[in-house]
């Protein structure tokens, strides 16, 4: 699943499709695991504050946890 594909309130794609790249253009684990955990805040304070629904943080913690899967295996 991509970024595009959830809907997100204005001004929120720009900052999530960023944070989606670091993930997939992490050169180390490192920076992987730094990205991930930048990624899984920024959902947690969306959710927190209710600037989205549950279902939506769901859909943005799937995505950014396959992202994150796919590019551990890419770097193994």
């Amino acid at each position: 699943m991509s970024i595009g594909q959830i809907s997100l309130p204005k001004g929120v794609g720009p900052h999530a499709e960023k944070l989606f790249d670091a993930i997939t253009q992490a050169s180390t684990a490192a920076d992987l695991n730094r990205a991930g955990g930048k990624a899984e805040g920024f959902v947690l304070g969306l959710e927190s504050t209710k600037a989205i629904k549950s279902q939506v943080a769901e859909s943005l913690y799937v995505a950014f946890d396959d992202a994150a899967s796919q590019r551990a295996s890419e770097l193994a």
